[in-house]
């Protein structure tokens, strides 16, 4: 195994601007691309490369703060169809341009959590009130500032997991608030609309009252609610069946949703290596009718044992089988049917809040805390700070780190393969790399754009080609606040 080329600069892999991809928005119970109106469906992955370790404030880390890195791992994401990558813990201070261009060239798109373990970064679930205060808040509107400028930040996570039988009952109430206020900045300072969810846990005797709570139209606070919202579920373990996975019980205590659900973590680990056999139940109806998909939990190898691949203390890669296991899944999907537009499912309207939808303990309550005056001036006013304003081009898509298969046979030929601007990754747009002993970089690309072939069963989410006209307006804010 080899370490990283040195010769390469991070400064090297950029240069200039770059076409975006089409922003996601939610309309209804679908995502779809805020152009063609195709419907989108996360195959995605979690991605917290170092786990606690790669989230060190003031140190210059985190997980898209290395260029280098986040190219070594796009084009193992994008060979594998992701299109969507959840990232947990970011630092607003770093610039991020470099790993947002190369997800953008490679169609991934970014759902980001605005919280971090750091305290004071997140909802207190035993004493929601002493954390909602203008410090929390900044941090949050930071966390916006830094990812609002690039199109593939499809989201953002307003909370992760608060909501559990020892919360407080008053932590719903917190989440609206957190929302609200994420919504509130957004429009104000961003050019388009950017989605705003929460994640779940799956506690099942909560579960529909949580989803009830969150997704109302509150009359007196309509911008609380959600826009999307996420299940983290581990159900569904080795060769399990829909039945046996509870999936249809899913279905039948959310179906009359009228925003996106997905799954914001699957991936059980109880039987190794995971066979992913869940993928067929999640990309076909009736799961499709219902949810948007999901992501898989989680790239890296960590101490919990989920990991998709292995990265080595010299930044080589090392495939697990359940990497492989997952990209035979997902080569199965029928993305034609995957990406039709759903036009009944734009239709759906959230329900009036009522205190009949809670039939647990969860809350007694749809007040909606008030809103701090120092929020409320920062939302006037925006945070500090100095932001990036959009992407640049990727001028770089060889893989600069050696890949190997579970038999130890190295990857030759790894590459990014840039998109156009109005498509998102799937399976197949990516099949370059062959089995040899050769390290990466041996037979480079000619062309800055990749040409590995694409899959047969390989589409793209968006059906229109616009050009760069649209797109370049897409960047200047022509569609904002869709």
């Amino acid at each position: 195994m080899v370490q990283f080329k040195t010769a390469l600069a991070a400064s090297a892999l950029l240069a200039s601007t770059a076409l975006a991809v089409t922003p996601v928005v939610n309309d209804g119970l679908d995502f779809v691309n805020a152009i063609s109106g195709a419907r989108f469906q996360m195959i995605g992955v979690a991605y917290q490369p170092g786990g606690a370790a790669g989230f060190n404030p003031g140190s210059g880390i985190d997980p898209l703060s290395d260029a280098e890195v986040c190219l070594r791992d796009a084009i193992l994401m994008q060979r594998a169809g992701i299109n969507t990558v959840r990232i947990y813990n970011l630092d607003p201070a770093l610039d991020h341009t470099q790993c947002m261009s190369i997800f953008n060239a490679a169609g991934i798109y970014l759902v980001l959590d605005v919280n971090s373990p750091l305290p004071n970064e997140s909802i207190n679930r035993a004493a929601p009130w002493t954390s909602y205060n203008a410090d929390y808040m900044r941090r949050v509107f930071q966390i916006i500032e830094a990812f609002k400028n690039f199109n593939n930040t499809l989201g953002f996570f307003s909370a992760n997991e608060v909501i559990n039988e020892e919360s407080d009952p008053s932590v719903p109430r917190y989440i609206r608030a957190v929302t609200r206020d994420i919504k509130d900045y957004i429009a104000a300072h961003s050019s388009r609309h950017i989605p705003v969810g929460y994640s779940a846990a799956d506690v099942r005797p909560l579960l529909v009252d949580t989803f009830n709570y969150l997704s109302c139209n509150l009359a007196n606070s309509t911008n609380s609610g959600m826009d999307f919202f996420g299940l983290n579920s581990y159900s569904w373990c080795g060769d399990a069946s829909f039945e046996e996975a509870g999936y249809n019980i899913l279905l039948e205590d959310l179906s009359n949703t009228s925003i996106p659900i997905f799954f914001s973590e699957y991936g059980c680990n109880q039987v190794q290596p995971r066979t992913f056999t869940e993928v067929g139940s999640i990309y076909s109806a009736p799961m499709t009718n219902i949810f948007s998909g999901g992501l898989v939990y989680e790239y890296s190898e960590e101490p919990n044992n989920y990991g998709l691949v292995t990265i080595n203390g010299d930044n080589s890669i090392e495939l697990k089988q359940d990497y492989l296991n997952l990209v035979d899944q997902y080569g199965r999907i029928d993305l034609a049917a995957l990406t039709a537009a759903n036009s009944t499912a734009t239709q759906r309207e959230p329900p009036a809040c009522a205190a009949s939808m809670i039939r647990s303990n969860l809350t007694n309550s749809f007040d909606v805390p008030a809103r701090l005056p120092e929020v409320q001036d920062m939302i006037n006013n925006g945070v500090n700070g100095t932001y990036p304003t959009g992407f640049a081009q990727v001028t770089n898509t060889n893989e600069i780190a050696t890949v190997t298969n579970p038999d130890g046979s190295t990857l030759q030929g790894l590459e990014l393969r840039v998109l156009a601007g109005d498509q998102s990754n799937l399976p197949g747009e990516n099949t370059s790399g062959t089995t040899g002993t050769a390290g990466p970089g041996t037979s480079p690309s000619p062309t800055s754009s990749g040409s590995s072939s694409t899959g047969t069963n390989a589409a793209s989410s968006s059906k229109v080609n616009t050009g760069a006209v649209v797109l370049a307006a897409l960047t200047l804010g022509f569609w904002a606040q869709l």
